[in-house]
């Protein structure tokens, strides 16, 4: 068992959830399931000072980000897509985090209507038409909502609650994914979302007020399933 983990960035506010992807990690290691990255090569949509959340005067590139969470082990997202690599991997997972919403596509700037990257909406229609599970977790539904839509699948997709604590507008954004053809379900942190007939599983992970114990309880769950469809 093998999958892709597809990186945008290193650091909540800009790029991959550090918590998430690395909790995901490990978790795919110990339910034996090897994992490798990427990430799109191109400059990331700003860089956040993490201490105050202020934008900086400086440019970053999503890769050479993403690179410091796999430790340098990494491939840029159209080297996957040109060099047919796709068929290595029995499934893909997107980690959270702003980035996912700023790089991968643009849903923190201009929401449902919001344009997707290319190569990523390429490689998220290439693992749903063949059959293959993704798993994405806190924003990372965006993403895949944003990529499936027009076509003739309805996700099942879930970015949290709205009946519980959240820093961010659940209902609002699950109204979005509704907009663009996902159906989106209320979950806690405590549960998951599962479309069995697309194979894609969803996680609110920091979507949702939660500790980093929460969370990662709420990605093991995540993980146990992803390998249930492998």
């Amino acid at each position: 068992m093998k999958v892709l983990i597809l990186l945008s960035g290193c650091g909540v506010y800009d790029g991959t959830e550090i918590h998430e992807s690395v909790l995901t990690l490990l978790e795919l290691e110990k339910n034996g399931i090897e994992y490798y990255c990427t990430a799109p090569d191109k400059e990331q949509l700003h860089v956040i000072n993490h201490t105050n959340g202020l934008v900086m005067n400086e440019t970053r590139n999503v890769l050479i980000e993403a690179a410091r969470i796999a430790r340098g082990n990494i491939i840029a997202l159209d080297k996957v897509l040109e060099n047919n690599l796709l068929n290595d991997y029995d499934g893909l997972v997107i980690p959270g985090g702003f980035g996912a919403a700023k790089n991968l596509n643009k849903w923190a700037i201009d929401g449902p209507k919001g344009e997707i990257d290319k190569d990523v909406k390429n490689l998220i229609l290439s693992f749903i038409k063949n059959n293959k599970p993704i798993l994405a977790l806190c924003m990372g539904p965006t993403v895949v909502a944003k990529a499936l839509e027009g076509s003739d699948y309805n996700p099942k997709l879930t970015v949290g609650t709205n009946k519980e604590s959240s820093p961010y507008d659940i209902e609002a954004i699950s109204i979005g994914m509704n907009s663009i053809g996902a159906n989106s379900e209320m979950k806690t942190i405590k549960e998951i979302c599962v479309d069995e007939t697309n194979k894609i599983i969803t996680a609110p992970c920091y979507m949702m007020d939660a500790t980093i114990g929460e969370v990662a309880k709420n990605i093991e769950s995540a993980v146990k399933k992803l390998k249930e469809f492998l």
